[in-house]
């Protein structure tokens, strides 16, 4: 492979280069930049994030530019305000010894007026977002009719996110002479597609193959039944305490909710998605490369800005909806020659999506159990005892050692060991000590589902309850936590649900001649799903159904404990009341 100096570049930018610590090319710099240094083409460059292509194109475009000229004659289109704002600080970065350069950022979330003022002064080059771009143009606010070359960075993903006609607006208004490059971790037939429109004959470097992800990124995926999601999600973290980390979900709803939840669980998280003010998102990212924040959840079209390259892991919460944007998630670890984990937390359903990702990016995925919590214990005592050994004194202790040797003079050796990781260990030991198995067998089956109890209740959809609205009942009155109800199956006129072992007693003690608005409500534990479930077809919730839940009911009314408890009305509702129905799952 070539050096930075076998490449043709000028000695100012090697000089930067030498100050940005640059040892040897990246492949694709090694491979794009003397094609763009040597003629005038238009280029097609297929490499994944991370790889470097923002060198790739940056240091050819600032050595071709006239620096003397304060026209516009570099144009750079990138999918979101992040990535927009770090190409910008690299071409600067890069352009630290050409005298005269300016390069100016154009993005949605700013002052327009700012950056109009900005490219007034004379910008060779423009970074923009295509949104806020094509607003410039027909404000009259920049011209870009006299540009020498075009960068479309991230080009699958700009056309992922909808910006086909945007893109097509600008380039109306560029001349047909000029270079363009195209710069892409995938190839589907949209990014072809404009490639065809937009370049004439270009040539054409992959780096790696099409659509294959990184070569130092390892893919994991663990089995939980939905409702475990998020506990899954927490083992994993507390099974790699040296975690720096991207959760990746599909909403910014979800984003945010995970988040929070991290946050009250007490790890360092923080949210990434397009709902955040400008504002907020700077002081997100600035916390995540400080390493304040080691978990950050982010949505795919936020997280094309981030560029990290200590990331360790890539947890994607919930896969994406289109295949090939996996490849740009696990794309964001295992840069700049090190190695990363791409782990996927997924339910049964979801298993088929794993063998469709291993087709595109070529490569196995593993699975893993979730870690139990004996492990974890174990992960985290070790992992305290080494950060123990390899701190560096602080000799300010000296002074007050006489007082801290008199308070454990009495204690062993093995004893003051014991005290000192009891203190971290013991939190880890109290929290897990009880913790079920998450996981679930290749049969769909959860590891730990047969020791759940199922029970029946004689209210169901004519009561005017859906599967969530008959949980959050359940949970309230039995005051549980919000996972602790789960696999609610309502029927006409009767319903299912299940708890873990430990909370049976108290759910059948709570509705032994339980009465709701005068009505009993009867519960017990169902000894046969599949035959109620069968039974329940062929009723279709008509007169037998109905006996059935009389039955129950007069059961109840029967018993010599005539308790007759009572319940505070509740946001959930009265049995037989007309409600709206919320959302399916």
């Amino acid at each position: 492979m070539n050096t930075f100096q076998d490449l043709g570049l000028q000695d100012n930018l090697l000089q930067a280069i030498n100050d940005l610590g640059f040892t040897k090319p990246s492949e694709v710099q090694d491979k794009a930049i003397p094609i763009l240094l040597n003629s005038e083409t238009d280029l097609v460059a297929l490499a994944q994030t991370g790889t470097g292509k923002t060198a790739a194109f940056g240091f050819p475009m600032l050595q071709k530019i006239n620096m003397d000229s304060r026209t516009t004659q570099g144009l750079i289109l990138s999918p979101t305000r992040e990535l927009c704002l770090q190409i910008t600080n690299e071409m600067k970065l890069y352009g630290k010894y050409c005298k005269g350069l300016n390069v100016v950022a154009i993005y949605g979330g700013a002052s327009i007026t700012e950056q109009a003022r900005e490219v007034k002064r004379g910008a060779q080059i423009i970074v923009a977002t295509p949104g806020r771009m094509k607003d410039m143009i027909s404000r009259r606010l920049v011209d870009i009719s006299k540009i020498e070359y075009s960068v479309l960075d991230e080009a699958d993903e700009m056309l992922n996110m909808g910006f086909y006609e945007d893109i097509t607006s600008i380039l109306s208004h560029t001349p047909d002479d000029k270079s363009t490059w195209l710069f892409s971790a995938t190839m589907p037939k949209e990014v072809a597609a404009i490639a065809k429109k937009f370049m004439y004959d270009p040539e054409e470097i992959t780096v790696g193959q099409k659509n294959v992800g990184s070569k130092n990124v390892s893919h994991e995926y663990y089995l939980v039944n939905s409702r475990d999601r998020y506990q899954a999600l927490k083992r994993l973290a507390d099974a790699n305490p040296d975690i720096f980390s991207v959760v990746f979900c599909r909403t910014k709803r979800d984003t945010q909710k995970v988040a929070e939840q991290l946050i009250e669980d007490g790890y360092n998280a923080g949210a990434l998605h397009g709902d955040l003010s400008q504002n907020q998102r700077d002081l997100v990212m600035k916390s995540f490369r400080n390493k304040q924040i080691q978990m950050l959840v982010a949505t795919d079209v936020a997280a094309r800005g981030i560029d990290v390259d200590d990331i360790t892991h890539v947890i994607n919460y919930q896969l994406p909806d289109e295949i090939e944007t996996y490849t740009h998630r696990s794309g964001r670890t295992g840069r700049a020659g090190k190695t990363g984990v791409s782990m996927v937390i997924v339910s049964k359903s979801e298993v088929r999506k794993i063998k469709s990702i291993e087709r595109i990016i070529k490569k196995q995925f593993v699975k893993k159990d979730i870690p139990d919590g004996t492990m974890i214990c174990e992960i985290q005592l070790m992992s305290l005892a080494n950060k123990v050994h390899n701190t560096e004194i602080n000799h300010e202790i000296d002074k007050h050692l006489i007082s801290i040797n008199e308070l454990f003079e009495d204690t062993s050796k093995d004893e003051l060991i014991k005290k000192f990781f009891s203190v971290e260990f013991t939190r880890f030991y109290n929290y897990y000590q009880k913790a079920r198995n998450l996981n679930v067998s290749d049969n769909g089956r959860d590891e730990s589902s047969s020791s759940s109890t199922r029970y029946f209740i004689n209210v169901g959809r004519k009561d005017g309850y859906d599967w969530m609205s008959l949980k959050d009942f359940l949970r309230e009155v039995l005051e549980l936590g919000k996972d602790d109800v789960f696999k609610v199956e309502t029927k006409d006129s009767f319903s299912f649900f299940n708890t873990e072992p430990e909370h049976q007693q108290k759910v059948l003690d709570f509705f032994t001649d339980f009465k709701y608005n005068g009505r009993y409500v009867n519960v017990e534990i169902s000894e046969n799903r599949s035959r109620n479930r069968k039974r329940d077809g062929r009723r279709g919730g008509g007169k037998r159904d109905d006996k059935r839940s009389d039955k129950h009911s007069g059961s109840r009314r029967n018993s010599s404990k005539r308790s007759n408890k009572k319940v505070k009305r509740s946001n959930s509702g009265n049995f037989g009341a007309s409600r709206p129905r919320r959302s399916r799952r």
